[in-house]
């Protein structure tokens, strides 16, 4: 795809006039819509206007919504991968046209990127790993769904839970929910069938666990059950006794941590390659802090 004639390799401007593009993996998951309304919040707040595409987690569309953006005129990209390899080529495309891009939540394999804004996903894994441990002793017997395949942030809680788990836990199963609340009680029903004496399952994300615990409940079970992300119906969950435990990132406080980085990078200060927004375990004991 050739340039747009306007394309520049670099922009001065106030703050004001600045335009962000925001590609969200999809707007059918509510932690990512809570990210995308503290960009657009944080945006407003500074004058700036955000114009927001839906990827639908398709990656094909999320290359094809980014270059759409890239043809507007946005002034910087905000980025949140469906698939941290796929996206590359949107970002290549954007850095040969000189706009800059930050990514969020999940990084791109390739290309050069501002920073990456997401939480310590290996540390959430690890506390995921740790609470079962701590809850069942060690050699419980656990299942993992798993996010979708390529996401950073799959690879990433993964490893985490891993680092704890290989040497502490039982893992007898583990396979991909693609952070779908509906595959993740599809997933789960399979998992039962398959190991029926599974003790503890962790998610890797909230979608997926609410799904596993649909699952569980007509089966007739009782497991504990972490999610990630702290999205509100998990919170719910926790309140009500059925979920055990999330461990809650802050998108919308990752979206205004985003557009501070946007600001501090158009203004020509320096801005760390990962910017970490913190993690907290949120359980039964916690939750009405939240």
């Amino acid at each position: 795809m050739e340039p747009p004639e306007w394309a520049k390799s670099t922009k001065e401007m106030d703050i004001e006039d600045i335009t962000i593009g925001l590609s969200v993996s999809t707007l059918n998951n509510p932690f990512f819509v809570s990210l995308k309304d503290g960009i657009i919040a944080a945006a407003e707040e500074k004058g700036m206007k955000t114009i927001v595409v839906d990827a639908q987690d398709d990656s094909a569309t999320q290359v094809s919504g980014v270059e759409d953006l890239i043809q507007q005129g946005v002034d910087i990209l905000l980025i949140n991968p469906t698939d941290s390899a796929a996206i590359s080529t949107a970002v290549e495309y954007a850095n040969s046209v000189g706009i800059p891009v930050i990514t969020l939540d999940r990084s791109s394999d390739s290309g050069d990127v501002v920073t990456l804004v997401a939480s310590d996903n290996e540390a959430g894994g690890q506390m995921a790993a740790e609470y079962i441990t701590e809850l069942l002793g060690e050699n419980a017997i656990v299942a993992e769904l798993e996010g979708t395949p390529g996401a950073s942030a799959t690879r990433e809680r993964g490893a985490g839970f891993h680092s704890i788990a290989v040497e502490k836990l039982q893992i007898v199963s583990k396979q991909t929910g693609d952070f779908d609340r509906t595959k993740g009680l599809n997933v789960m029903e399979n998992m039962i069938q398959g190991n029926g004496n599974i003790q503890a399952v962790f998610a890797h994300n909230d979608e997926m666990a609410l799904g596993a615990l649909e699952a569980i409940n007509s089966a007739g079970k009782d497991l504990i059950v972490i999610g990630f992300d702290g999205i509100d119906d998990a919170l719910a969950s926790i309140r009500n006794g059925h979920l055990t435990a999330t461990v809650a990132q802050q998108p919308v406080l990752m979206g205004e941590m985003a557009v501070q980085a946007a600001i501090d990078y158009i203004q020509g200060k320096e801005v760390e390659k990962v910017i970490a927004a913190p993690l907290k375990l949120v359980t039964k004991d916690t939750v009405d802090q939240e």
